[in-house]
């Protein structure tokens, strides 16, 4: 199992997760359709390249869902018990199809489960890097994660 327990965490661990991801018109297209997001600036190449861009933006989920997806298999695959929440999600940059992400997770708070003894409270922060090295997303996440076994 590649995640770690609640107690192989520390406050300040960082991960700079080794999958590099190169976002395709099709994460794009499968991602705002899918989603029923009907926004011209995801899905018109026509009309955005008369914006301020020039061209699509990538729809700003699936870069959050991107993020943190890579970060599951280095931090909490098998032993999470619950995602909990999002906070402070910012997007300082775009990202546009073609660009290539890399993932940097931070232990920002570890706390013990007041419900759960087998458990405990778990805050990180995510961040993702275009291949420019340009931060473009940035989330808090929360979650539920198991205890080593006895």
């Amino acid at each position: 199992m590649p995640g770690l327990w609640f107690d192989e965490l520390a406050v300040g661990q960082t991960f700079d997760h080794p999958i590099r991801r190169t976002v395709t018109e099709t994460d794009n297209l499968l991602f705002t359709t899918l989603s029923h997001n009907p926004a011209a600036l995801h899905l018109d190449a026509e009309y955005m390249k008369d914006s301020d861009y020039g061209r699509i933006l990538v729809n700003s989920c699936f870069t959050l869902s991107l993020m943190v997806g890579v970060s599951v298999g280095d931090t909490t695959l098998g032993t999470a018990v619950a995602n909990l929440g999002w906070d402070e999600v910012r997007f300082p940059a775009p990202v546009f199809i073609g660009d290539t992400l890399r993932i940097e997770t931070e232990v920002l708070e570890l706390r013990e489960s007041k419900s759960r003894p087998e458990a405990g409270i778990v805050t990180f922060a995510h961040r993702a890097y275009n291949q420019d090295g340009k931060l473009v997303a940035t989330c808090k996440r929360s979650g539920l994660q198991r205890k080593k076994p006895a």
